[in-house]
């Protein structure tokens, strides 16, 4: 049984603070220059919270996670942050445009606390594994604040859109907080305080199980500190206290507005990397179509049609793009098509993987392409060597002609439902196989651990 609950949100208050300069993408997405660019907006902005800067002097008693605390205490002596006075479900709509396209769409969610549940339970299931580092930071800054700021992603099934609808009807007013964030998505928030309405959702959403689209380190986190704080108490639970919940956003599972984007690869640092060679190895897995470009006035139009035709084989069929290194300048060269033979046994060549696992493009590069093409193992991958990765397909073309990278591979996303089957299997994806867009707001409710 999945259990939602209505919490009195700490918010920025309006009448004091710009939102747009107040709030941040979640941690992980931000980079140093983001970084940079948050802390410029003043000191109010979420970012000490969110991602604070460590400094060589920091010391036990003056470090990232103490300042964290620090601003956070200020901030709500000071009327900064406000908590609104009864307890809520929070209705969130995110309006956006599709990344490169004008596409418009809306994604409708809602904010609530939930049960902290193990995974063993059957109710909370993850996609992606998670790696200690990150897991050991957002604890110790858990443990300094006892607030969490950044919203975990959560998916649901509602065929029927019973949630949707009810939300809908909560939303007709203005919106309480209205932002539009750096990569022009609009996020607005209504907090919805109607006992009748709250129990509605709260029914609608009992039998549901939970599939973690974003924010893996951040439940896991909250797991461990549920159980050092249970642990604290000689193993005493009681489920009204403030650790055994978290944070979370609930999206339906077949709402509109719902995209995910794909994950591209770099590689580099390979030791004799001959793309005839890799090419001649990939030939009995795949049919291989060319796209060469012999000069730069050619290169746009052959990148259109091979974008074309990959994103329309990723609808027919099974298709990973490449492309390789041709020395600097990058005046000519070629894209390439990789096409799953239509008599490519995989489960002979990877007998190891899930039939479910086998379905998808991304474990396609990862288990064959990469490793028995490659020689790049899982080991290597989880060290950080030799892949890297980027969102944009552009971006991952320049840093080979560049000489950043020896070749880069392009991939279609990853389905929703796939993404559900395999983690209501309790399967979960190589890292980087999944990107909700867009993410979250970080800030936009705080839940601190003093209810």
């Amino acid at each position: 049984m999945a259990e939602t609950f209505p919490f009195r949100a700490y918010r920025y208050n309006p009448a004091r603070i710009d939102l747009a300069r107040a709030l941040t993408q979640p941690y992980d997405k931000i980079t140093p220059p983001m970084q940079d660019r948050y802390y410029s907006y003043g000191p109010e902005n979420l970012i000490p919270l969110e991602k604070g800067r460590a400094f060589p002097g920091d010391n036990s008693s003056h470090n990232v996670y103490t300042r964290a605390a620090r601003a956070l205490e200020d901030w709500i002596a000071r009327s900064v942050l406000v908590r609104d006075p009864a307890p809520c479900l929070y209705a969130y709509f995110q309006d956006f445009l599709v990344p490169g396209t004008r596409e418009a769409k809306s994604r409708k969610s809602f904010i609530a606390l939930g049960r902290i549940e193990d995974y063993s339970a059957g109710i909370v299931f993850r996609h992606e594994q998670t790696h200690a580092g990150p897991k050991a930071d957002r604890l110790e800054l858990l443990r300094h604040t006892r607030a969490h700021t950044g919203q975990l992603f959560m998916l649901y099934s509602d065929p029927a859109r019973r949630v949707d609808a009810l939300l809908e009807a909560a939303t007709r007013a203005s919106a309480a907080a209205e932002v539009r964030d750096e990569y022009g998505a609009m996020h607005r928030l209504w907090p919805i305080a109607d006992p009748a309405l709250i129990q509605n959702v709260r029914i609608a959403m009992a039998p549901q199980k939970l599939v973690i689209a974003d924010g893996h380190h951040r439940y896991e986190t909250a797991l461990a500190y549920r159980d050092e704080c249970r642990a604290g108490r000689g193993g005493a639970v009681d489920p009204r206290d403030p650790y055994e919940r978290v944070m979370m956003t609930f999206v339906n599972s077949h709402a509109e507005g719902l995209i995910v984007l794909p994950t591209h690869r770099l590689i580099g640092g390979l030791p004799n990397f001959d793309w005839p060679g890799f090419r001649a190895c990939l030939e009995p897995w795949f049919e291989i179509a060319d796209y060469p470009f012999s000069s730069p006035g050619e290169r746009p139009a052959r990148l259109a049609e091979f974008r074309r035709d990959l994103a329309g084989q990723g609808r027919q069929g099974r298709a990973v793009g490449v492309y390789p290194a041709r020395g600097l300048p990058a005046q000519a060269g070629a894209f390439h098509l990789l096409r799953l033979r239509a008599n490519a046994d995989l489960a002979q060549l990877l007998p190891d993987v899930s039939p479910g696992q086998r379905q998808l493009d991304v474990v396609l590069l990862h288990r064959l392409i990469l490793e028995k093409g490659l020689g790049i193992t899982p080991a290597d991958v989880n060290a950080g060597q030799y892949v890297s990765y980027e969102r944009e397909m552009d971006a991952a073309i320049a840093a080979v002609d560049r000489g950043e990278a020896q070749l880069c591979f392009f991939l279609n996303p990853v389905g929703v439902q796939q993404v559900m089957n395999l983690a209501l299997a309790g399967e979960v994806l190589p890292q980087k196989s999944t990107d909700f867009y867009p993410k979250l707001l970080s800030g936009l409710t705080i839940y601190r651990l003093d209810e």
